[in-house]
């Protein structure tokens, strides 16, 4: 016998009994169906009992193997693999194949997977004539927004959205072009020229080619800041159902080509509120200006003058393990590049907001963006380009949260209900 919640309707003094669904984890994934609850009606005409859910804050809207958080103990899982393993022993483009197919790639596997990437980096020409039409100060990520969608126009195929092999191509060529797109929407801000993929560099070897080369015949990355940026991209890599994997399956749901959904899921991205935290961390930072200005500014956080930025996280009520390895890889950035000033308000902060019960009790952690702006901001990368290399990385996680959307026999095209609070009906006057 399946376990079940009895609900007893104080309305017409009924009682109802729904099962209990479960999923690895029963004390952290039980859910009950929601169409379980039109069953609960308050008179015959009743449309039935709806949840009522701003956000989707305590929604399950499907059922997922890709990625695990336990917000309550700081623990975060790429299909079954600790964050901390992956990013210590493992590449970026093994841990999207991981994301994407479940398992880490065999050495056969991880070499056509690496092969089959790095010779879909080239873009169209005419994208180029694409990108060229911006005006001279668009913002990088509004230019990845649009040429990603329009790369849907490139690619007609990718409508056929129903067989796999059509599927796997269009999900190489994302995460194949996203880093080159990414990387002429700088070149095109800053008036630079473009830097064409060099197949012979990592995949991001080859990124910070494509950003930084400048008059050298061949570009070599610093093997550190490599090496950063791939951790950085597996730190970022998938996380569960937020706002842009939303975005993704909910577009994806109405069978839309992967290319207009990642566009879609960019774009949720796009927004402060998502892709843009560790922007406002560093803007943060450079407010509080020194060390020694730290405690007063955390006074007037506690007295609610404004939040504190890069602590707290929708999901995590602990430390969220990708800022503990952030914190650790910045004194690997900082050989190379030089102390980053911000670093050290950052620690200051951080050690205060970790020992004062005013953060501890509201469990304010250090999340993601604490670290990652600062690091970032020391490899050379503007704030303006933060949100794209959220996307980069993002882009594996996206697709796979596609790819097993379209495999769920459960799902259908996204359409809430609402709870209507409008007029009944009315007559117009004469």
């Amino acid at each position: 016998m399946p376990d079940t919640l009895t609900i007893t309707d104080n309305r017409t003094g009924e009682t109802f009994e729904v099962d209990i669904l479960y999923g690895t984890y029963p004390t952290y994934g039980a859910a009950i169906k929601s169409l379980d609850l039109r069953e609960i009606k308050g008179s015959e005409d009743d449309f039935g009992l709806l949840t009522y859910d701003p956000g989707f804050t305590n929604t399950a809207s499907c059922k997922s193997a890709i990625t695990f958080i336990d917000g309550e103990k700081g623990i975060l899982r790429y299909r079954g693999y600790p964050i901390q393993e992956l990013a210590e022993g493992y590449s970026f483009l093994e841990v999207a194949y991981l994301v994407l197919h479940g398992e880490l790639p065999t050495g056969d596997e991880l070499e056509t997977w690496d092969h089959e990437i790095t010779h879909h980096t080239i873009i169209h020409e005419k994208i180029k004539k694409f990108l060229d039409g911006f005006r001279y100060d668009a913002h990088p990520m509004g230019m990845l927004v649009s040429t990603v969608a329009a790369l849907s126009t490139f690619y007609p195929e990718s409508r056929r959205i129903d067989e796999p092999e059509v599927r796997r191509s269009q999900i190489i060529r994302l995460i194949a072009k996203m880093p080159t797109i990414a990387a002429f929407a700088y070149r095109y801000s800053i008036g630079m020229p473009y830097s064409y993929p060099d197949n012979n560099l990592s995949y991001t070897g080859n990124f910070l080619n494509m950003m930084f080369k400048t008059t050298e015949l061949e570009y070599d990355p610093d093997p550190v800041l490599e090496r950063a940026l791939d951790v950085l991209f597996i730190l970022h890599a998938d996380h569960e159902q937020n706002c842009s994997a939303n975005a993704m399956r909910n577009i994806g749901s109405s069978h839309a080509d992967p290319y207009v959904s990642v566009a879609g899921a960019a774009a949720a991205l796009y927004g402060p509120l998502h892709g843009g935290a560790n922007e406002r961390v560093l803007k943060m930072l450079e407010e509080i200006g020194h060390v020694d200005e730290v405690p007063k500014y955390v006074e007037r956080v506690k007295d609610g003058d404004f939040r504190l930025m890069g602590f707290g996280h929708r999901v995590y009520k602990n430390y969220d393990p990708r800022a503990k390895i952030l914190r650790e890889l910045a004194e690997d950035v900082f050989e190379v590049t030089g102390k980053n000033p911000l670093i050290d308000i950052a620690v200051e902060l951080e050690r205060i907001a970790l020992e004062d019960d005013y953060f501890v009790e509201r469990n304010l952690y250090p999340n993601v963006d604490f670290y990652s702006g600062i690091i970032y901001q020391a490899m050379g990368f503007p704030t303006a380009m933060f949100p794209v290399l959220f996307a980069i990385p993002r882009t594996a996680g996206w697709l796979a949260q596609w790819q097993e959307m379209l495999e769920d026999e459960d799902q259908r095209i996204a359409r809430p209900r609402q709870v209507y609070v409008g007029e009944d009906e009315r007559t117009p006057r004469d």
